[in-house]
Parts: structure tokens; sequence; C-alpha cells
């Protein structure tokens, strides 16, 4: 997933004054270990800090992160999926805990039936970008010119079976046209070249592409989401450039493992969502360029089941697998 800058969390570490004593034997009596599957300074990494800090103070113990990459999110979440469901080990996974299901042959875990979904925290739509000097000015302009020349074009991502990579599968599928893909290690280096015309053009997240496009150095097309995002309102999405139905959005959501009690289940969601609808979060979310959420558990996982069918559809088609 597309890393956003590191950050510094300005509301600070909940501080020991601030962690209020728990009734003996009440929900939570001790720390939360809230795991992250990704690295450090990402944007799931981002969010679980900024959430964690705000969780503690409302919960009254620690939650604090734990990073666990690797497997491409798979490490952290089969991690979680194994852990006693008491409430004190959860999971803030990303767009890949919808992918994964279709990407890997075999998985450690059962998306559907190890974990309870608790809220949709918030979600980033992608910029379709291309270098300043392109020549095209439109996604119209990309689909004639994909149409004329088929593989010819070519698009970056930050790797295999990521969110950038997916997207442009997605259009491609959308668009009946044929590009080629060029993974990067990375989204850095990805945009890097892009900026210097080595490949055509990227899906990225609004939060590392956008300031490459204020400052002039690369094009904005399009932006992925369903709607005209907030920041990028002169920005035309996919959809109403000639893709009906088009959406991509890197997400980040909170999970426990299947089974812990019910009670702690709408704790979690109840502070959660107050969490996210907080003036701090906000302005964070703002700061970030990402769109803070907070659903309800309902919502999120039917949220988590219209991703996975969908990015089960284009892999599928498009024959992707990572094993």
């Amino acid at each position: 997933m597309q890393a956003l800058a590191a950050i510094t969390v300005a509301f600070g570490a909940a501080s020991p004054q601030a962690v209020q004593a728990q009734p003996q034997g009440a929900w939570p009596d001790k720390p939360i270990k809230l795991v992250v599957p990704y690295p450090a300074g990402g944007n799931a990494d981002n969010t679980a800090r900024l959430l964690a800090t705000q969780l503690s103070e409302r919960l009254g113990q620690q939650v604090v992160v734990d990073n666990r990459p690797g497997g491409s999110g798979t490490i952290g979440a089969a991690a979680v999926a194994k852990a006693q469901p008491d409430g004190y080990t959860l999971l803030l996974d990303a767009t890949a805990f919808t992918v994964n299901p279709s990407l890997f042959a075999k998985l450690p875990y059962d998306t559907a039936k190890d974990f309870a979904p608790i809220s949709l925290v918030m979600q980033a739509p992608l910029l379709m970008v291309v270098p300043a000097a392109s020549p095209f000015k439109a996604v119209a302009d990309v689909v004639q010119a994909a149409k004329a020349k088929p593989g010819l074009l070519t698009y970056a991502s930050a790797g295999n079976g990521g969110a950038q990579h997916l997207a442009g599968e997605l259009f491609k599928q959308g668009a009946h046209v044929s590009m080629t893909h060029i993974p990067y290690r990375g989204g850095a280096p990805a945009l890097t070249d892009l900026i210097g015309g080595q490949v055509d053009l990227m899906f990225s997240a609004t939060t590392a592409s956008g300031p490459f496009v204020r400052s002039g150095k690369l094009r904005a097309l399009a932006v992925t989401s369903a709607q005209r995002a907030p920041g990028w309102e002169q920005v035309p999405t996919v959809a109403e450039s000639g893709l009906p139905g088009f959406q991509v959005n890197e997400w980040n959501g909170l999970f426990a493992p299947a089974g812990t009690p019910q009670p702690i289940l709408q704790r979690l969601e109840t502070e959660t969502r107050s969490v996210v609808a907080s003036p701090e979060m906000k302005k964070r979310f703002a700061e970030l360029g990402v769109q803070g959420v907070g659903s309800s558990a309902q919502e999120f996982k039917a949220f988590v089941q219209s991703e996975t069918a969908q990015w089960a559809r284009v892999i599928r088609t498009g024959g992707i697998r990572m094993d």
C-alpha cells in the first residue's frame, strides 16, 4: 500500500495521568495490542497511531501499536487470527486484507470467519497521474492511445498485488485496453520514474502524488473515488470520465479475532466511531489528505465483502497470482 509521509502524532502518547484505572475484572484492565501488518511510517501505521492515542484515553488503558510487516500483510493478520478473542489483541488492516484471499493460493487464516469487523476508519482515493510533459490531458486520451497501440503504454505501481497495481488492472478491464504493468519496490521510486517520463502513468494515493501535482511535476487526469475528492474538486472521477462504476480507495479498518465477546466489540465500535468523528481526528485526517469514515460494524462487514468480491473478479480476470 502506498505509504504516507511519516508523521508525528500531535496529540502525544496517552500519559499515565490520562489512563484511568478500571474496576477489577472490567474490560479493559490491561494494555491492548493493536497489530499493524505493515511497516512503520506507512498509511496503516499512521492511522493506527492516531487511533491508538485516542482510544487509550477513552478506554482507560494503553493501546500499543505492534508493527508486524511481511507477506503482504498476512503475517500480522495471521497473528491476530490466532490470538485469544478477549479484546486485548486487535488488527488495523488495509486494502490488502480483501485482496489477499484471491491473490494467494492459500492463507493461514480465513478472512470471512476468523475476524470480527469493528469499523472502517478511513479511506484515501488514488489519483490517475501522468508526467507534466505527457500529451495526455484526460482519461479519454489514455484510452484512445492504449487502443491504438495495445500494450505499449506503461503504468507503474509500488509492487505486484497492491491497490495501485489492481487499480490499473481494473482500469484496463473497464476500458477494454491493454497496458503493461511496471512494478517497483515501493511508491517513491515509481513516482520518481513517472516524473522523469520513464513510465506513462500511475494510480497513486493523493497523499503521495498530490504534492507533485500541486508543484507541477505531475498532471492529475482523474481521481478514483466515487465522487470528486475534497481538495481535488477540479479533478474529475474516473467514473465520470467514461468508466461508470469505477471506484478504488485505499482504506484502513479495525478488526478483532472472531469470538470476541459482543459487549467488547460494541464498546470498541462505539469508541472508534467517536474518535473518528472527533475534531482532533478530523483535523489530522484533513492534514493527511484522507477521509475519515467511522462506519458501524455491519457497514464495515458489508464493505469488506464487497471489496473482496470486486478484487476477486479483477484478479481472476487478469490472471494475477503471487505464488
